[in-house]
């Protein structure tokens, strides 16, 4: 255990101004805010105590007594009680909470693991740090997809204590069962990793570090904490080494998370004198437009496409999925890329993957198979079917799917991706407009996610998912909040950076207006009603 040193102790009355939409600051970072204006240096709170924090200041309006332990560089907020109790102060106490904190130094050698904490799948890399040496990487699935595939299901599960005690240790044993998984790969023991960087989206960094979610999807939306403290891996649940330190990155709000942050730090779009855009888009759409000078945030749900959610015969990414469909100009007829098998063969069909789907609507565009609505224009091909959902396009026939059912797409289904699509670009326009820039100032166009990893910019381009922007700005980043968590976890100089970054971000609620819904609107069509936005995209009214 890590000695420190005795800290003085204060008192403070705290008359806090409660959250609203126009200032949704999580609890937690509402009260270290007010008490570094007070006492003109850094304020943590102990992670183990952030959720009791958080609930008495609910609880009693914002309103309290704190009593903090001043260190040399810093303050630690040892208790927090409503007005006219007494919160602790004797030296026992204020040791109790200082031993939940992990020193300023730490993770700088031994191995490190970098995790990206999806809400589908936790992928990570084993690190030897001294030597900058990647070990093993590898991913695994988030078992919480058992109990809901979307976020919202999640919290619902998780509003009863022994509901909220399953997902957390289904997380926190995924993520044991990865680090273990690396360290067999790389002929290591668990024990001996010292750091862990992890980031994920704010619903998932609480679930990892057991803090209550049920207020991240209710106004103002406040999750417990943004800026959450590093925490020694034994006090959520993880048997690493016996000083082990988990450090989550910070989030921005409610809907952009750490994830979103880590992102960043990968494309480097915080140091850019150019403009530049990073897209992330998984179960949400994460959108970050900027400079080294200001960065602008917003989110919202445009994801359904690339989780596999919008098609009967919609599959997750892996072997037997099909990632690409071109169809031939003169016979109509497709020829499909497959996700192969491990061990290289390739697997009959058994539906279609987000790029696969996406891929295949471009196509049947380009082909004039369906119009700029989406709906199918021809009837006299053997592909084109009736279907319990109007007319269909038959990818694959029954006789060659894995399943025994013929792969087919109908003009429901593509609606649906085409307001997947058009809420995809509107968040784009939206936060251009916001900012008062044009597409065409934008440099870089960084992205990442799901997005980034699958999707052929062209294809988006001629969906209208994304906007009409020469070919060399795109820059496919992978699983940038993976690749932000690597170099945070070699350059520990480097992690004051993303909670700069978090603490820069204006982060815009994408609130339901008439303009908003407008742009939508517009953006239904292939690629838009306006088609002169694309002028590489052929047009067919």
């Amino acid at each position: 255990m890590i000695l420190r040193a005795m800290a003085r102790v204060e008192t403070l009355e705290l008359n806090l101004t409660p959250p609203s939409l126009k200032d949704n600051t999580a609890p937690v970072d509402r009260l270290t805010k007010a008490l570094r204006a007070r006492l003109g240096m850094d304020v943590v709170v102990a992670l183990p105590r952030a959720g009791e924090v958080a609930r008495v200041l609910k609880d009693s309006g914002y309103r309290a007594r704190v009593s903090v332990a001043i260190e040399a560089r810093r303050a630690v907020v040892v208790d927090v009680v409503p007005p006219g109790q007494s919160p602790a102060t004797d030296q026992k106490q204020v040791s109790e909470v200082l031993g939940l904190l992990p020193p300023d130094e730490w993770g700088s050698s031994g191995l490190g693991l970098a995790v990206d904490v999806g809400s589908t799948h936790l992928e990570g890399s084993l690190w030897e740090i001294e030597s900058q040496s990647q070990l093993a990487r590898g991913r695994k699935a988030n078992p919480q997809v058992e109990i809901g595939h979307d976020i919202l299901t999640r919290i619902h599960a998780a509003a009863t204590a022994s509901g909220f005690r399953r997902l957390h240790e289904m997380l926190c044993g995924a993520l044991q069962e990865l680090a273990e998984q690396l360290c067999s790969q790389a002929g290591r023991d668990p024990g001996e990793i010292q750091a862990v960087v992890a980031a994920g989206n704010t619903t998932m960094s609480h679930f990892l570090l057991g803090l209550d979610v049920q207020g991240i999807c209710r106004e103002p939306y406040l999750p417990v904490v943004n800026r959450p403290a590093p925490v020694f891996a034994r006090d959520i649940a993880l048997e690493l080494g016996p000083e082990t330190v988990v450090w989550v990155l910070p989030n921005v709000g409610a809907y952009f998370g750490g994830d979103a942050v880590a992102g960043i730090v990968a494309a480097g779009m915080h140091a850019e004198e150019a403009l530049a855009i990073l897209v992330d888009v998984g179960t949400n759409a994460e959108v970050v437009l900027g400079c080294n000078q200001w960065l602008v945030a917003c989110a919202g749900a445009a994801g359904p496409a690339l989780e596999a959610g919008v098609a009967r015969m919609g599959v997750l990414a892996g072997p037997g999925a099909i990632e690409r469909v071109e169809i031939d100009p003169q016979t109509l007829e497709p020829s499909l890329k497959i996700i192969p098998a491990p061990d290289g063969s390739v697997p009959r069909p058994r539906g279609l993957c987000g790029s696969g789907l996406l891929s295949l609507v471009a196509q049947m565009y380009l082909r004039r198979i369906i119009d700029m609505r989406g709906r199918i224009r021809i009837s006299d091909h053997p592909r084109i079917v009736e279907t319990d959902e109007g007319l269909g396009y038959v990818v694959v026939w029954a006789r060659d799917s894995a399943t025994g059912e013929d792969i087919v797409v109908n003009e429901v289904e593509i609606d649906i991706l085409l307001r997947s699509k058009a809420a995809m670009y509107t968040i784009l326009r939206t936060i251009t407009l916001e900012v008062g820039v044009e597409f065409e100032q934008i440099e870089r166009f960084y992205v990442a996610g799901a997005f980034g990893s699958v999707i052929d910019p062209e294809v988006a381009i001629t969906l209208g998912m994304i906007p009409d922007l020469p070919r060399e700005r795109f820059v496919a980043l992978g699983n940038s909040a993976l690749k932000g968590c690597e170099r945070l976890l070699l350059d520990p100089s480097q992690r004051e950076l993303a909670i700069e970054i978090a603490g820069k971000i204006t982060y815009i609620e994408l609130n339901v207006n008439q303009a908003l819904m407008n742009r939508f609107s517009a953006a239904r069509f292939i690629p838009h009603t306006d088609c002169s936005r694309f002028p590489t995209v052929p047009c067919w009214h």
